[in-house]
């Protein structure tokens, strides 16, 4: 892996539906020490390289545009810091949010590995992402509460025996979002990245409210494509291809209106 990240521990299922509560199940997981080359080091194929030989447009903003790309910027800048109150806060709210009926013993905890963080120190896998993939993952707790618990538990589908990590994988779309829409540069450098810069104008939460489709996108591709741990890569390609596709459509105007929105689920049925 590069800089921004260590080694990786996949995640092997053993079973489903084991109770852990009144309410929830959850997923009997041993973690076990894995291949870094796909999820650890392979944060660097997740997105399609270039040579710096290309050419890249450019698109113009509108100040209001540019106000927003700034906001998110901002945002992407802010590493995660264990040593900040706010950052700590946000960490035990995720937990608090993902099992209810579990307490949480500690910031530093064997207890993180069971939503899939790679030991028991969460602070170590942000390096991948930053400050804001704790806040993708907030976002879409709190506003997609079915489809986090069902990837979380990986309650949908025929699974493989050798699962991706759930939180691990979440700090991976963010890097992928970050990379696909060209976020850090000035100004849109590509016709997705213009676009959306189009829908974040109009919804501040637009970055988050993507994260949540991708995710659940990548998940949906991993089922159809009956991937393995070691298929991670190949999952994430083909979910930005997919996700580019879609947001290219004509006469898309908002981010809910994406075909794989509707794989999102925010309430659990009566």
């Amino acid at each position: 892996m590069d800089d921004r990240g260590g080694s990786f521990v996949a995640v092997r299922r053993i079973s489903q539906g084991l109770d852990r509560g009144n309410t929830c199940h959850s997923t009997s997981a041993e973690a076990v020490a894995g291949s870094a080359a796909w999820l650890g080091r392979g944060l660097s194929c997740v997105c399609a390289q270039r040579r710096e030989s290309d050419p890249r447009s450019s698109f113009d903003l509108t100040p209001a545009q540019e106000e927003c790309l700034q906001r998110l910027q901002n945002r992407i800048d802010v590493a995660y810091d264990s040593s900040i109150p706010e950052h700590q806060e946000a960490l035990r709210a995720l937990w608090n949010v993902a099992f209810p009926e579990e307490e949480l013993r500690g910031l530093i905890s064997e207890q993180w590995k069971e939503m899939g963080w790679q030991g028991k120190d969460p602070s170590t896998d942000f390096r991948g992402g930053g400050f804001i993939s704790l806040e993708n993952l907030l976002f879409f707790a709190r506003n997609f509460p079915k489809s986090f618990q069902d990837l979380l538990r990986k309650q949908e589908g025929d699974r493989s025996v050798w699962e991706y990590p759930f939180a691990v994988a979440g700090v991976n779309i963010t890097f992928m979002l970050i990379q696909m829409l060209d976020l850090e540069a000035v100004k849109p450098r590509t016709m997705v990245g213009a676009t959306f810069l189009r829908f974040l104008s109009e919804n501040e939460s637009a970055f988050d409210l993507l994260y949540c489709i991708t995710f659940k996108l990548m998940d949906y591709q991993w089922l159809e494509m009956r991937a393995s741990y070691m298929d991670f890569n190949t999952v994430m390609k083909s979910t930005r291809r997919q996700l580019e596709r879609e947001l290219l459509i004509d006469d898309i105007t908002r981010l809910e209106e994406l075909p794989s929105y509707s794989l999102l689920s925010r309430y659990y049925s009566s």
